[in-house]
């Protein structure tokens, strides 16, 4: 089984930065793509980036592209995701997930274990 618990989100001001982590339990992390989604009121949960076992291959979304840096520590089992120039429509909960496959996907049916989420708010 794996656990994983997000941290960082809240309250921000458009143009302003956050950095949410992600740690990880249970599981051999270093061995797994890890991903981050978004969830806005009233939306489906979309893609926002992942990262490969070894943090050497990324993918992002269009809307986050240049903007957003995920990455990770495998000595410390956290995943990150570094928002900078926020957008008001940014604004949604964060969930961090693990796929056991290698592939970077951006499905949400593709990964196998998430978070509880944390809020990101973004005002204009």
């Amino acid at each position: 089984q794996v656990q994983l618990v997000e941290s960082g989100g809240g309250l921000v001001q458009a143009g302003g930065s956050l950095r949410l982590s992600c740690a990880a339990s249970g599981r051999t992390f270093s061995r797994y793509t890890m991903g981050w989604f978004r969830q806005a009121p009233g939306k489906e949960r979309e893609f926002v980036a992942a990262i490969s076992w070894s943090g050497g291959n990324t993918y992002y979304a269009d809307s986050v592209k240049g903007r957003f840096t995920i990455s990770r520590d495998n000595a410390k089992n956290t995943v990150y995701l570094q928002m900078n120039s926020l957008k008001p429509e940014d604004t949604a909960v964060y969930y961090c997930t693990l796929r056991t496959g290698s592939r970077l996907l951006a499905q949400v049916g593709e990964y196998d274990y998430w978070g509880q989420g944390t809020q990101v708010t973004v005002s204009s």
